[in-house]
């Protein structure tokens, strides 16, 4: 029964190696789909979930009322800033905290209390500080990733394996030494991943940090499309957020493979 069993089990592995990547890919493609036109012919979803051709030709009209590409570079400016700044600004942070047990002890109660607090509870603080328009939005966004970052970062620098940093102190190395050629390159891989869940967390602070009275932007035009019950134009701006992160992602793989190719992974 159990060599039956086993052998069944290495058949439907082979079948499923015998799949390539692209395979796959249009596997959940289609799967995808005929979900999408599942919920558009159910009576309960049918409003919320309107069918793919619906959803794309609201394309052409937001192109015709020439507000896509506005939005789209509007919120892309926001994104780029206060992502770069949260990633500058929570690396050196990060590092302090944990390298030196003062930095730790002052700045980590205030990481872990702030980082719990949704965005959207703070973006009026931040309105009445900063203002409306652009800065708000990128002080939200890069609060939000900073908080993130800081924290995988500062876990990866605690990872780090003890018996390099005390080989490294015997062989006469110093603080800036240990940094750049020990702890650095062995945080390599807690950095990507900080700058993959930095780069969602911009995302999905999007519609919040552009609640705080922008004029152009995809969540901003979310958040009007909601309110006039436009459905399709809504959905189709859900999906242009949806490609973004997939491309980002993709594209920090790359550079994944790219710098932390040595490291060893395991394939599912």
């Amino acid at each position: 029964m159990a060599s039956e069993k086993k052998k069944k089990d290495g058949m439907n592995n082979d079948i499923v190696a015998r799949i390539p990547n692209w395979g796959w890919l249009i596997i959940s493609c289609l799967t995808a789909i005929v979900l999408w036109y599942c919920l558009s012919i159910n009576p309960k979803t049918a409003r919320s979930f309107p069918f793919a051709p619906t959803v794309f030709a609201s394309l052409r009209t937001m192109i015709e009322r020439g507000v896509l590409w506005n939005d789209f570079k509007s919120s892309m400016i926001s994104v780029v800033l206060g992502f770069t700044l949260g990633f500058v600004t929570s690396v050196p942070v990060a590092f302090l905290m944990a390298w030196y047990r003062p930095v730790k002890y002052i700045v980590e109660p205030w990481i872990q209390f702030i980082r719990n607090i949704p965005p959207l509870a703070y973006v009026p603080l931040v309105v009445i500080s900063a203002g409306v328009g652009r800065r708000p939005q990128v002080i939200v966004i890069w609060l939000a990733t900073f908080l993130i970052m800081t924290v995988t970062i500062y876990q990866g620098v605690r990872n780090v394996d003890e018996t390099l940093i005390k080989a490294a102190r015997v062989l006469g190395a110093k603080d800036r030494d240990l940094f750049v050629k020990v702890i650095f390159p062995a945080t390599t891989p807690f950095i990507i991943t900080a700058v993959r869940l930095g780069v969602s967390v911009a995302l999905t602070t999007l519609i919040a940090a552009e609640s705080t009275g922008a004029i152009a932007g995809l969540g901003m035009r979310i958040r009007s499309l909601n309110n006039s019950f436009d459905v399709p134009p809504m959905l189709l701006y859900i999906i242009i957020i949806g490609i973004i992160g997939i491309t980002s992602e993709k594209i920090i793989k790359y550079l994944e493979r790219k710098f932390t190719g040595w490291q060893e992974t395991r394939d599912v």
